[in-house]
Parts: C-alpha cells; structure tokens; sequence
C-alpha cells in the first residue's frame, strides 16, 4: 500500500454492533420501537438512539416513524434481512464455543470430524438447546480417525464422520450425503479451462490436501486409486479453512466438500474445476459403539439430524 493511501476503516468500524442487529430485527417483529425496547431489555430513548445510531453509520433511513409506529424502509427490509443472518451466525457460534468448553457438569460428549463441526452441527446444537435446554453439550473436532478413536475409548458419546465407511467397532446410520469438489484461486489456469479435467490430470497434479485420516482424503484415495493414484501433496493440512486459505492464495489446487464452500464460490474467491468420470459423492454419518445405540441426550440429537437433513 502507498504511503500516503488512506489506512481502510475497520470491519468493526463499518458493521453496526450485534446488540443494534437485535434491536432492529426486534423492531421488524414487532413494529414498534417501544416494544422493539422493552423485548431487548432497554429504555426506547436508548433504543431510539442505537437505531438512528445506526442509520448514520450505515447512511441510510431504517425506519419510517409515525404515531401508528415505525415501518421499515426499503433500505431497512434489505439491511434487516442482512442481520438476520449475522444474528444467526453469531448464536450459531455461541453455542459451538458453549461446546468447545471443557464442562464437568457435560451430559452429552460428541465428537465430530472437521467439516461437519464447522458447517453442520451448530446447527443441530442450536435445535437442540431448544428441544433440551438444561442439556450441557462437549464438542471434540478432529478428522474422522480421531472420532473414531474418541468414541472406542470411551470419551464420546455420539461421533459424525465423512467417508466411505462406518469405522472398525463402531455402528452408525447414514444422516446426510455431500460431494467433493476441486477448487482454484481465479488467477489460477484451471479456471479458464473450458473442458473437464480427466481424472488421470488431477491425480498427477500436487494438491493442497487435508492430512491422511480424514474423510475427504480417504474418498479422494479411494476415487484416484484406479487412475494411478494422488501425486505427492504440495501441501497437507489439517484444517478445511487452512486449506481454502492456501488456495485463495494461489498456491494450488484443492478439493474439498461442498458445505465448505459457499461462500467462496459465491464471491468467486475460488472457481470450481469439474472432473469427468469421477464420482466424489461421499455420506455422513452419525456413529457410536457397537452395540450401544445411542440414548438420552445422544438419541435426541441423532433424531434432529434425521429431522435437519
């Protein structure tokens, strides 16, 4: 960046506050400042003040106020809209770091492999907490050989895995179905191609990986085994955002599951490379002991699983 380049505000700056984001969805429930207020649980001169607050840090009208109350603008049901889904997130990620907490008192203990931990099971857990709210709920994350271990050794009581198969000494039950896709930063060659890759192409190809023990990379062994099998990584991670991170940044390309990349795809951050002759379809699974179906707490959240997918 030049010298003399403004330093950009940051996102803090920009975006309005959580607190305001509830306020206004409170306001858009019940088109009333005062009782948008007292749902919130502050005064509607504080609550007034937060909304116009927020109308000129954003540098649009939200509201249209009158006698009869106070309707959203155009701008106000686009912008409500938005914070929705940031509310969303943000109780999604509550209830996960809730989880991530080491708690003594922990009725359930679950396990999950990465990319269900990161894109599917708050989710659950938030649906959960509303079926079962004194349930306290431990989340342990690892690829899927770590969940497997987890559970054998008696320290989890639900596990969810990715793969092509239920874990030696567990039981389990299919609860979802996902794909595996290539992906490249647009600078990337592939991007332009106008052609699928053959299969033979990408196994040759160094890939940024996931580390050897998870589930997308035992589906992508067992999909290259028969076109000569994946070449030397170029890089082995053990994360999927590490992973996406490595391949936003032009260092090669990547193959990850579906759910992890909406965002990316939608923005364009990464391009999707199709394959011909390859099926990179995989199913998710929640597993426990054998012969120990799941009860309690553990039964519940398998039966929203079932229910969410």
């Amino acid at each position: 960046m030049p010298k003399d380049a403004p330093t950009p505000a940051l996102l803090s700056h920009r975006v309005p506050d959580l607190g305001a984001l509830e306020l206004l969805l409170a306001v858009a429930r019940h088109g009333s400042l005062g009782r948008a207020a007292r749902d919130v649980g502050i005064t509607q001169p504080a609550a007034s003040s937060r909304i116009r607050s927020m109308e000129r840090q954003l540098g649009v009208a939200l509201l249209d106020r009158s006698p009869r109350g106070s309707r959203l603008t155009d701008a106000g049901a686009l912008v409500t809209d938005w914070a929705r889904r940031i509310v969303e997130a943000a109780e999604a990620f509550d209830v996960g770091a809730q989880a991530l907490r080491d708690r003594r008192d922990s009725r359930l203990r679950v396990a999950a492999s990465m990319t269900i931990a990161e894109y599917l099971l708050p989710g659950w857990l938030i649906a959960l907490r509303a079926e079962r709210p004194d349930t306290a709920v431990s989340l342990l994350a690892g690829n899927s050989a770590a969940v497997a271990g987890r559970l054998l050794a008696g320290e989890a009581d639900l596990g969810f895995v990715e793969g092509l198969s239920i874990p030696e000494g567990l039981d389990g039950t299919v609860i979802a179905h996902d794909r595996l896709v290539v992906v490249v930063a647009p600078s990337h060659a592939w991007a332009r191609r106008r052609t699928p890759l053959r299969p033979q192409e990408l196994a040759a190809t160094p890939l940024i990986l996931r580390e050897r023990g998870s589930g997308t990379r035992q589906v992508l062994d067992a999909a290259l085994a028969v076109h000569g099998g994946l070449a030397q990584p170029l890089l082995e991670l053990s994360s999927t955002t590490a992973v996406k991170s490595a391949a936003e940044s032009g260092a090669g390309p990547c193959v990850l599951s579906e759910l992890a990349l909406g965002e990316e795809l939608s923005s364009r951050r990464l391009v999707k490379t199709p394959v011909a002759g390859v099926r990179f379809r995989r199913q998710l699974r929640a597993v426990w002991p054998s012969g120990h179906r799941p009860t309690g707490p553990a039964r519940d959240l398998l039966a929203l699983t079932a229910r969410e997918a």
